[in-house]
């Protein structure tokens, strides 16, 4: 199988200092810079997925085009400086993008996904009717939301439909 690692919306915004902080951002960050490493070692594409706010429904409280909020972190800018960066707007990275085009053109068959936040875009995406061709796994050490608690249940949740693996071992 050809993977693909997938690192969803680690953006400023989540980060302390943004709009919408997250829990456990720096932690995760780590893990998901060890990661993109990995999987650049292995020759396993990085895909970046960006989310912007949609802005003909009104400003959006994180997110916004034109703010230091809505960049890609830094360091995963430096980590992943040749990744195709897809651009979205809703939950579903494949809703309304180019991810299904890119992933294609790489041939990819199975997804390894990552970001931020956890029982929302992560999970949204993981479970995408466009997923269902691929061999799905979320690395759940590479993840993260507005508390544990929820980042579990989130995870609890989905572990029916998408197999759940560490980084370390999925790369």
């Amino acid at each position: 199988m050809s993977k693909a690692l997938l690192v969803i919306d680690v953006q400023n915004d989540y980060f302390p200092g943004g709009n919408f902080p997250l829990w456990n951002t720096e932690a995760v960050l780590e893990n998901t810079l060890r990661a993109i490493e990995s999987a650049k070692a292995q020759a396993v594409p990085v895909i970046i997925v960006k989310h912007i706010a949609d802005s003909s429904r009104g400003p959006a409280p994180f997110f916004n085009e034109g703010t230091s909020g809505v960049e890609v972190h830094p360091a995963i800018t430096v980590a992943a400086p040749d990744a195709p960066v897809v651009i979205k707007s809703f939950a579903d990275s494949f809703f309304h993008t180019t991810l299904e085009e890119v992933l294609g053109n790489l041939g990819v068959t199975e997804l390894l996904v990552c970001g931020m936040m956890t029982q929302n875009c992560v999970t949204h995406t993981a479970i995408s009717k466009a997923a269902e061709k691929y061999s799905v796994s979320i690395m759940t050490d590479c993840c993260t939301t507005v508390s544990e608690i929820l980042h579990l249940i989130a995870l609890h949740g989905i572990s029916t439909r998408v197999a759940l693996a560490a980084s370390t071992d999925a790369l």
